[in-house]
């Protein structure tokens, strides 16, 4: 049987929403293996002058507790 844990990532972009997640995700598959899966929790836009400036997503990564020996 296996255990999972679930990470909370904040991660930005200035591009769009879907960037700001590919980073997020490919930051953390950097430093954790065992990543199956993520979900966006919650999506914010910073405005300056009237202009969206950077996109944030709040990110819960799921990956896989390694096996006792």
């Amino acid at each position: 049987m296996s255990v999972a844990k679930v990470l909370e990532v904040i991660s930005t972009s200035s591009k769009s929403f879907e960037d700001a997640v590919q980073k997020g995700v490919s930051r953390t598959t950097d430093s954790l293996t065992d990543v199956t899966g993520a979900w966006v929790q919650d999506q914010k836009v910073v405005v300056k002058n009237g202009k969206i400036t950077e996109y944030r997503v709040n990110l819960k990564i799921t990956f896989v507790l390694k096996e006792k020996k």
